[in-house]
């Protein structure tokens, strides 16, 4: 049984979200930069669980929760300047 797309993206998105955090100052690795970690696994988390059930309507709106979350924490870290606006670009 092949991938979703969406699964494989997320998984290329959090790849990409490791490398992109590890340039975050010291003072905001276990604050902002841990939260964006968490808002990443449970956005793969939902995915997978959306895939597998059979109503799928509550997970998808978590799952749209969640990115929207993911999105206003990346906006935040660019904002701050933690976050370079090239790389941000790339992973919005």
């Amino acid at each position: 049984m092949s991938d979703l797309a969406v699964k494989q993206k997320a998984e290329d998105m959090i790849a990409y979200g490791y490398v992109a955090l590890r340039q975050f100052p010291k003072s905001e690795r276990h604050v902002l930069s841990q939260e964006i970690r968490q808002s990443l696994w449970r956005l793969l988390r939902l995915i997978v669980v959306c895939n597998r059930r059979y109503y799928k309507k509550t997970t998808l709106q978590d799952l749209d929760a969640e990115l929207d979350l993911l999105r206003s924490q990346v906006r935040m870290a660019q904002s701050l300047g933690y976050l370079p606006f090239k790389k941000y670009e790339v992973w919005s």
